[in-house]
């Protein structure tokens, strides 16, 4: 019974070429993966939340309502900031280039996108206020004003530290999407 499925030698169709059905350009995807320093300190974040809520079962059982109502409250405010640590970075989609923080979102239709550009500039070493040199991936927007250009992602953030060939190749993919998307 011959399996042509399985074999190396099979002609391939035309078809091969269609986008896969999961291929919806409208959607909000990032063009990289977060990187292990985030999703460390979201693991972290999890696990904490896990006792936090541990403590408030024992804390029902053993005393009163509101005490359990207080700790289940933080441990969902834990989980909350957890999920929401992994939500942030770069998003692109055919409608614009979104950008996720921890308390903002900012999004910007590719007609407002002037340019996405990487350049080699002093970056924020995983968001604390000390500077390292290394390269960001820079948002110019219409109207930016005075505060030039936005940096979208650096080689020194939670995603890429440590990972400059992911850092290209993510910078390389906002670049591609801002290329084909962008204002003629």
């Amino acid at each position: 019974m011959p399996l042509p499925f399985l074999t190396a030698d099979r002609v391939f169709e035309a078809a091969d070429d269609v986008p896969l059905p999961h291929d919806d350009r409208d959607r909000w995807r990032r063009p990289y993966r977060p990187g292990p320093w985030r999703v460390g300190v979201a693991a972290l974040a999890l696990l904490l939340a896990s006792f936090v809520l541990f403590a408030a079962v024992i804390i029902a059982a053993t005393a009163e309502l509101t005490s359990a109502a207080v700790v289940f409250g933080l441990a969902l405010l834990v989980i909350a900031a957890a999920l929401r640590l992994l939500r942030m970075g770069v998003w692109v989609s055919a409608r614009g280039l979104r950008h996720v923080g921890f308390l903002t979102t900012r999004t910007a239709s590719w007609e407002q996108v002037v340019s996405v550009r990487t350049v080699q500039q002093p970056v924020r070493w995983l968001g604390l206020p000390r500077t390292v040199q290394g390269q960001a991936l820079l948002l110019g927007r219409q109207g930016g004003g005075a505060a030039g250009p936005v940096p979208l992602m650096t080689t020194h953030d939670a995603d890429f530290l440590g990972r400059a060939e992911a850092f290209d190749r993510a910078a390389d993919s906002v670049e591609a999407w801002a290329e084909e998307y962008g204002p003629r």
